[in-house]
């Protein structure tokens, strides 16, 4: 009898403890090429009927699933959902990302679902699998791990799978993310035109990879600059705007206080407003991120349209459906617009 396209899609898969078989095993094993296999399994023309018969037979022996939505998704022919996971759902940074996911998919014809994760790798993993036991056709996640091995088993089961603004770690990937090293040195490279020799930097979680990369150019621009890297500066780990404003009043109270301060996002930037509010003469001031109010208040601030990073994952996610295609990071460049904070001169 001739295995047909359905009694593929019913074989049951993998017990528990196994590895689930891809598209690229199925290929291997029938002695064809990716794109092939891909095609025979999708009822795409131009795919021998002998060589059709053959994937199809490894993709029932070897117990391969057939999901359909990678496919669907690059032809915008079916209208289903994309989860976007993120990392804080009351982060303005977000709904602007969400804003460009949005209007990218409606031209596919495709629904946004939403959710956050808290920054909780356990929440992620929840989310992420009921994701794919619905059968999302993809996911674009702000992954709050420093490690992703363990997302490979969503592209197995047959979820396209981009991360979003962190790059990846451990896993082979598609990814959006902002150039953070270009955008940090241009503002401490800033600070250090305007003769600040005492710059601090203030951040959120060490164990996000923004983070990383925003101190570790921190770190590269003040050597390049001759200047000493001291501790005294460095306050990391500030999650909310109100941790941030008591980690900036601290820095403000010491006996040699900073004359310019460096934010790592936008929640910590708003706490080193909040800090400044009662100070006659305040340091210097560069956040990374643009928020909305940056304008009214004169904040400078160095970062992307979140909106084009939204557009940019959809692109990426979209993509997807090619069996061979290679996963690759897309860096979007961050800029420095100067509102007079951190134009400030050292007093």
């Amino acid at each position: 009898m001739t295995t047909t396209h359905d009694d593929v899609a019913r074989t049951p898969a993998p017990r528990a403890g196994h590895r689930v078989p891809t598209l690229v095993d199925v290929a291997e094993a029938a002695g064809v090429s990716i794109k092939t296999a891909s095609r025979a399994l999708n009822g795409e023309p131009n795919v021998a009927d002998a060589t059709r018969g053959r994937v199809r037979a490894a993709a029932s022996t070897l117990g391969f699933t057939l999901n359909s939505a990678a496919s669907q998704l690059r032809r915008g022919t079916a209208v289903r959902t994309v989860g976007l996971v993120v990392g804080d759902l009351a982060n303005p940074f977000y709904m602007g990302l969400a804003t460009g996911v949005e209007h990218a998919l409606r031209e596919h014809g495709l629904q946004l679902t939403m959710a956050s994760s808290d920054e909780d790798a356990a929440t992620e993993h929840a989310i992420v699998e009921d994701l794919v036991h619905r059968r999302a056709t993809g996911i674009l996640l702000v992954s709050t791990l420093d490690e992703h091995g363990e997302l490979r088993s969503v592209g197995d089961r047959g979820v396209p799978l981009v991360l979003v603004d962190r790059a990846p770690s451990g896993i082979e990937a598609d990814a959006v993310v902002i150039d953070n090293v270009a955008g940090t040195t241009a503002a401490i490279a800033g600070f250090v035109a305007r003769g600040h020799r005492r710059i601090a930097f203030v951040g959120d979680l060490e164990r996000l990879s923004p983070q990383r990369e925003r101190y570790a150019a921190y770190a590269a621009a003040l050597a390049a600059a001759g200047l000493p890297l001291d501790p005294a500066l460095v306050v990391r780990g500030s999650h909310s705007a109100v941790a941030a404003e008591g980690a900036v009043r601290d820095l403000l109270a010491l006996d040699e206080p900073p004359t310019a301060v460096f934010t790592a996002n936008n929640r910590v930037t708003i706490g080193a407003i909040g800090a400044f509010r009662d100070v006659a003469h305040p340091p210097a001031l560069v956040g990374f991120d643009h928020f909305e109010l940056a304008d009214a208040l004169g904040i400078t601030t160095v970062g992307a349209d979140t909106a084009a990073l939204g557009r940019e994952a959809v692109a990426a996610l979209l993509r997807r459906g090619d069996g061979e295609h290679v996963p690759a990071t897309r860096a979007l460049p961050a800029t420095l617009v100067a509102r007079g904070s951190g134009e400030r001169a050292p007093a």
